[in-house]
């Protein structure tokens, strides 16, 4: 006689929908959209991003010093405090949103679009910064969010901010583009190869190391 089983089925699985390993592919490029504004507008050369963060760092400085909101070891003390704030955004939003777990199908969707483009097609560099609209946008809300938060200390502070985030897309370029060199550069070379090749769950820094030092997220010397 058949055993008849009294455990009801689980007709509500909660295990999370995981996205499946990408394997690098050093040719090509993605197709993101179907409409074909919007996937040209998707690339870019790196140059526009890198100098439109970079002006918008040096007019906020020249602003905030010809204006009297600050003035010389003020001014290089907002500066550096802004520079490192971004190197601390830089990695939580590595980390924690473009490293989103897949968990559902819409996640997974955002994730890729967002990161895991990249990760799958690491050499295309029209897809190493976002486009041209987007990055104005950006360093408008930037300025307003520090204007409202900082006062007269907004100029100082997005200054540093904004000039990391140009040295962070020069130096993310760079590592995808060319050859590590043969001297100290050559770390951040290795260090971000680690999170691409090796161990995408650490690593998360990219202009900077500190704070995958502070908080524990250095590569193992050895894959596990």
């Amino acid at each position: 006689m058949q055993s008849i089983s009294t455990q009801e089925p689980d007709v509500n699985p909660t295990s999370p929908t995981t996205a499946a390993p990408v394997r690098p592919k050093h040719k090509g490029s993605a197709q993101l959209f179907q409409n074909p504004v919007l996937e040209r507008l998707s690339h870019t050369h790196i140059a526009l991003p890198v100098g439109i963060f970079a002006v918008t760092g040096i007019l906020s400085m020249y602003y905030g010093l010809t204006r009297g909101f600050m003035t010389g070891l003020g001014a290089l003390g907002l500066f550096l405090t802004g520079l490192l704030a971004f190197t601390f955004v830089e990695y939580l939003v590595h980390r924690y949103v473009y490293h989103i777990p897949a968990t559902t199908p819409g996640r997974a969707k955002f994730q890729y679009t967002m990161h895991g483009v990249h990760h799958e097609y690491p050499k295309d560099k029209t897809r190493l910064a976002m486009p041209p609209i987007i990055t104005v946008f950006v360093a408008s809300l930037l300025f307003f969010i520090f204007r409202f938060s900082f006062g007269s200390y907004a100029f100082g502070l997005l200054s540093g901010f904004t000039f990391g985030y140009a040295m962070y897309l020069f130096v993310h370029y760079a590592i995808h583009a060319y050859a590590p060199p043969k001297n100290f550069l050559k770390v951040w070379w290795t260090h971000h190869s680690q999170h691409h090749y090796r161990q995408d769950e650490v690593a998360f820094g990219v202009s900077s190391t500190l704070w995958d030092h502070i908080i524990g997220t250095m590569p193992s010397k050895k894959a596990e």
